[in-house]
Order: C-alpha cells, then sequence, then structure tokens
C-alpha cells in the first residue's frame, strides 16, 4: 500500500466481524469472558489488550513500516516505557534541544534512579561518539527539534548506534510518519506524541512506540503491561480516527507552514524564523534528504528581543490561539520559556536557543491569508 492507503486501511480489518461496522468499535471493558480458565478470545483484561487499542497499535505499525506498535496514555509515558528498558549505571545520549517534558522526565525522575543523560548538539552527528563509553545504551534523538526546528541526520546516527551496537530512539512527533520514516533510516524506536499530528483535532492524549525487533517489542509490551500507562478505548478510537485523514491535513500544515514562515521572515519587525524549508536553515540538505516536505511548526524571534514584546505579541492573536501542545487543525501559537520549555533552567534554554522573546506557532489547517492577516494585525 502507498502511504495515503495505509492511513486508512493499513494493519486495519475492512469490517468488524461482529456486525460489520467499517470503523473499529469502542471496546469499553475491562475485562473479558472466559470459557475455561486462561481459554479466552485473545483478550482478557484491558490494560493488557483491548481490541480498539490493537486496532490502533497494528494502524501505528503500519504508517511507520514497522512490525510492532504500542499505545500508551501520553508521550511521556511512552517515552517512560522506553527508559525503563535499562538500569542504574546505564548513561543516555540525547540532543539538547528537546521538548521540555522530556527533558524533564530524563533529569527529575530517571537520574535519581542512577541513569545518566549526556544532553548534546547532534547537527553533526560525527560529535557524538566522543560521548559513547561501554555504559552508553541508547541514542536518543528528536528532528525537527522541540522548539528550535534544528534537523538531525538520522541515517548517519543510525550508523554510529549500530556502530557501537546501541539502540537508537527517534522522537517523529513533529514529522509524522508522512513527512520522515526514521524505521527506514535505521530507528530501532520511533516515538509518537500522538495528542498531536496523528490524533490531529486536541481532543485527545496519547503516545505511541513502534518497533521492528521481536524481542525489543516483547520488553516493550511486558514493561507496557506491567506499569500500566495505557490509553483507554475512547482515545484509541480518536487517535484512529484522526490518522485516517493525516495524509490529508499534513499536506495543508505544510503549504500554511511554508507561507507564514516566508511571511514573517520578510517582516520587518522579526529577527530570526527558524523552519527547516530554508535553504539556509541548519542541516536544510539533510532536511531534503530525509523528510518529503518541511511541516508546519515554526519558531521565531522579535527584532526588540525581550520577553515583553512576544508576550504582547501572543496576547494580541485572534485567529491563533495561545495554548499549549501543537498539531492541530487549529493554529496555535506558544511561548517555550514560560510554558512547554519553562521546566529547562534557564540558562540551559538560552544554550539551544530558547530565549525569552522567541515564539513557538504550530500553523494550522485555517485558510493562509487570515493567518497572515491576524499574525500581521499582532505585530503592528
Amino acid at each position: 500500500m502507498k502511504f495515503n492507503t495505509k492511513t486508512i486501511h493499513g494493519g486495519q480489518e475492512n469490517t468488524d466481524p461482529a456486525y460489520g461496522s467499517v470503523m473499529p468499535p469502542i471496546y469499553q471493558t475491562s475485562t473479558y469472558s472466559q470459557s475455561s480458565p486462561g481459554e479466552h478470545k485473545g483478550f482478557e483484561y484491558s490494560r493488557s489488550a483491548n481490541p480498539t487499542r490493537t486496532a490502533l497499535e497494528k494502524s501505528l505499525a503500519s504508517i511507520e513500516n514497522a512490525k510492532f506498535g504500542l499505545a500508551f496514555g501520553s508521550g511521556l509515558a511512552a517515552i517512560d516505557a522506553v527508559i525503563k528498558l535499562f538500569k542504574t549505571g546505564d548513561e543516555i545520549i540525547s540532543t539538547s534541544d528537546l521538548y521540555g517534558g522530556s527533558y524533564r522526565l530524563f533529569t527529575s525522575i530517571f537520574e535519581n534512579f542512577g541513569i545518566k543523560f549526556h544532553f548534546i548538539g547532534m547537527q553533526d552527528a560525527s560529535k557524538i561518539e566522543k560521548y559513547i563509553n561501554e555504559k552508553t545504551k541508547l541514542i536518543w534523538v528528536e528532528t525537527p527539534t522541540n522548539p528550535m526546528m534544528n534537523i538531525i541526520d538520522i541515517e548517519a546516527v543510525s550508523k554510529i548506534a549500530k556502530k557501537h551496537e546501541l539502540l537508537l530512539g527517534v522522537d517523529n512527533t513533529f514529522a509524522t510518519p508522512y513527512l520522515q520514516q526514521p524505521m527506514e533510516l535505521g530507528a530501532d524506536i520511533v516515538m509518537h506524541s500522538a495528542t498531536k499530528y496523528l490524533g490531529g483535532h486536541s481532543d485527545v492524549v496519547l503516545g505511541a512506540l513502534v518497533v521492528n525487533d521481536e524481542k525489543l517489542a516483547e520488553k516493550l509490551y511486558f514493561i507496557q503491561k506491567a506499569s500500566g500507562a495505557v490509553c483507554g478505548p475512547q482515545d484509541s478510537f480518536l487517535v484512529l480516527r484522526g490518522i485516517k485523514t493525516l495524509h490529508l491535513r499534513m499536506q495543508r500544515h505544510c503549504e500554511n507552514g511554508e507561507a507564514v514562515a516566508k511571511f514573517l521572515r520578510n517582516h520587518p519587525k522579526i529577527e530570526k524564523v527558524y523552519w527547516p524549508g530554508f535553504e539556509d536553515h541548519p542541516n536544510h540538505d539533510v532536511a531534503k534528504k530525509q523528510m518529503t516536505g518541511f511541516g508546519g511548526m515554526i519558531s521565531f524571534t522579535t527584532k526588540k528581543n525581550t520577553l515583553e514584546s512576544a508576550i504582547k505579541m501572543v496576547e494580541n492573536l485572534k485567529v491563533f490561539t495561545l495554548a499549549e501542545s501543537l498539531g492541530g487543525v487549529e493554529s496555535l501559537a506558544g511561548h517555550p520559556a514560560s510554558m512547554t520549555h519553562a521546566s529547562i533552567p534557564k540558562e540551559e534554554r538560552v544554550k539551544t536557543g530558547v530565549v525569552d522573546s522567541l515564539i513557538r506557532l504550530s500553523v494550522g489547517v485555517e485558510d493562509e491569508e487570515d493567518l497572515i492577516e491576524d499574525l500581521k494585525q499582532a505585530l503592528d
């Protein structure tokens, strides 16, 4: 199947066997009858497996060209399961420019259990090797990164990981499988905050992992079952529904993102615009190689370069909504330093470019003229 067809049919039964339902039903149940102890129809308790969640997990695997999919209660719950693969004394190398919640999970939770994290810039993949030692177990990549839109060469990092027999995990939330296929580039684990583009309508919180290796999948399924951070059937249904229009929405996100990025770059009150589609964006050539488009996520700073100028602008927006999160059909604006990345110490934020004047946009699927007019009036 081609990708657009996979979003609708990938990994799915054409109809539900019970009554011919075209969409997988919402199996709102905690448990399942057994004809004899241990004899059932593949489901015994919904923390272990639920038919609606299983349908979603098959869909997730399909659109990422993977064999196994796992769905969790949130993106952070999915990352939590990955880090639980490791033990005290193990070391993980992570990109330094990453979602604040991931940073908080790594430093405030897992460092307390004796797992050591190295946060480094990964734009030049060759610099990763000097941080690798016999205790290193995982390289964790976001690309494009949140919120600086830095591009990391997944294939180059994969070669390093394989050379040293390390796992490579890729957070593919910003790009989605529509724009980027990390499994094809050598990733071992692909993670999504499905709350974002996969759900696509700002009405669900859910996380996902996909893997190809059966033994790795078994370990993660065990962690999923044992730790219990699973999503419910209603949430699974909403993400399944969202995936069916992913290709349509992403096309418009990309079109609108390009229009907004070009408008901002030419505006006299804007200092810098971070969007991978610009030819002078760091690693633009890598983005062209590993992505089929540049997405609808944009960050920028004002020429005044002050917290006040950023706050004033986002408060004046009318079509863009000031809110955390991203990837919904509606356009959102955020202030990373005080919202999504507030958990990262200021000195660490500034090192990666997350200054007080930085604004992040999730460009939605509205008419581009309305979005540009809204930005224009807010800046003026």
